[in-house]
């Protein structure tokens, strides 16, 4: 996958942590506070060109979510068209300020094959068991 580094030479590309990951770690371009409840859009000083039927799709890192910082709008998607920096919007769920320093890993990138769908208006659906029924419809203990 083609990828432009924006500002820094010396930058590290994304990468996976392990053999089996599916996310490739981003990393943070700039130092940042984040303040309690509040979000912060986070450089990453890459933009990419992502293969023609894949997006990639922005996620929380476990380690940074259980203590609290999340991707906002995760899962975050780039479109296979979208050529700017990606940025990744991080929120604060607690009540005291996190610091992010530049090349602090900040959450996961993970690119994916996207299925694209024509719709087919129709009068009716075929029946199922759940049917319409929504939310804890299929179990409470």
């Amino acid at each position: 996958m083609k990828v432009k580094i924006i500002n820094s030479s010396s930058f590290e590309l994304p990468s996976y942590g392990s053999a089996g990951a599916a996310g490739m770690d981003l990393r943070s371009e700039v130092d940042v506070v984040l303040w309690p409840g509040l979000t912060e859009v986070v450089g990453t000083g890459i933009r990419i060109q992502l293969p023609k039927g894949y997006e990639a799709q922005i996620r929380s890192r476990s380690g940074l979510a259980s203590r609290g910082i999340c991707v906002a709008n995760s899962p975050g998607t780039i479109d296979e068209d979208y050529r700017g920096e990606i940025k990744v919007i991080l929120i604060n769920h607690t009540n005291r300020c996190h610091k992010v320093f530049a090349g602090d890993r900040i959450a996961q990138l993970v690119v994916a094959p996207v299925t694209r769908v024509e719709w087919v208006k129709v009068e009716t659906l075929d029946d199922t068991e759940r049917a319409a029924g929504g939310l804890g419809s299929t179990g409470v203990r």
